[in-house]
């Protein structure tokens, strides 16, 4: 039989205490330097993450920065040429407006003049109607005239006429009575 040592409850009570303070504090240093370990790995990922979300964050700035800087200036141009736009729009509005109220003068003028036109061509139609009524009767009074002088002269040429037809006869009658007569 293998030789054993036999201790004492106090004495395995020692040893065991002993040993266990050992390997406490072995696992405490263990303990205390993977806490170094572990906070120094913490510290220098959490300063290299920092470094590159604060890279990352700068880079990003920097694309939203050029991209608000360019739409800016799109922006800009659209803007100015939109403004040239309005003010085309109203100058040609105006343009319009002006040619609107000269076309409106012109169209009243027009009307004014073809009003007196018209009026002037009702007088002188007016008129034309009253001097032909006047000329007619003027006429009629002339034709009556004529024809009352025709009639006159007719039957003075009737009555000379006869009295030459009457002479004839009365000449012819003589002639011959005295042809049978001598």
């Amino acid at each position: 039989m293998p030789f054993k040592y036999v201790l004492s409850k106090p004495a395995k009570r020692k040893v065991f205490q002993n040993m266990l303070e050992k390997f406490g504090a072995n696992i405490s240093n263990a303990l205390l330097a993977k806490q170094k370990r572990l906070g120094m790995y913490s510290k220098a990922s959490l300063k290299t993450s920092n470094q590159k979300v604060a890279h990352v964050w700068r880079i990003q700035q920097d694309q939203r920065q050029k991209l608000n800087n360019e739409f800016s200036k799109q922006f800009m141009g659209l803007f100015q040429e939109w403004e040239v736009d309005i003010q085309k729009k109203e100058k040609q509005e105006e343009k319009l407006s002006t040619m609107f109220r000269q076309q409106q003068k012109i169209f009243q003028q027009a009307r004014i003049v073809q009003s007196q036109r018209l009026k002037t061509i009702k007088q002188m139609y007016d008129q034309f109607l009253k001097t032909t009524d006047h000329l007619e009767k003027s006429h009629e009074n002339i034709l009556t005239s004529a024809q009352d002088e025709l009639r006159k002269e007719m039957a003075m040429l009737q009555k000379k006429i006869l009295m030459e037809t009457q002479q004839q006869e009365v000449a012819n009658v003589r002639n011959s009575l005295q042809s049978v007569l001598f």
